[in-house]
């Protein structure tokens, strides 16, 4: 594994929900390159912009998955553990995703 560019802490994730959340990445990172292949082809703009609202629309599944899995593990372990921080933490989350 590569070295984390994440802060202090760590989550370890059960294996299908890493492999459910690379296998979104995978199929975003060739959306992107089908994307820059359009460009580098001078497909005609309209066309590039409704790909690039299905990558829009395949990230925020991903955050969606991403969140709920972090709702239903990190912070509502913290909470039965009577760490009340997870619940600020998570605000704070909500308050940057929604910008």
């Amino acid at each position: 594994m590569s070295e984390c560019n994440c802060n202090t802490k760590h989550k370890h994730r059960e294996n299908a929900e890493y492999r459910s959340l690379i296998n979104r990445l995978n199929r975003i990172e060739g959306q992107i390159r089908g994307i820059k292949g359009m460009l580098e082809d001078d497909c005609y703009c309209t066309d590039i912009l409704i790909q690039v609202s299905a990558v829009s629309a395949a990230l925020n599944a991903f955050n969606r998955e991403l969140l709920s899995n972090h709702i239903h593990t990190c912070v509502a372990d913290g909470i039965r553990e009577g760490n009340d921080e997870v619940i600020d933490e998570l605000i704070k989350t909500l308050q940057k995703l929604m910008k």
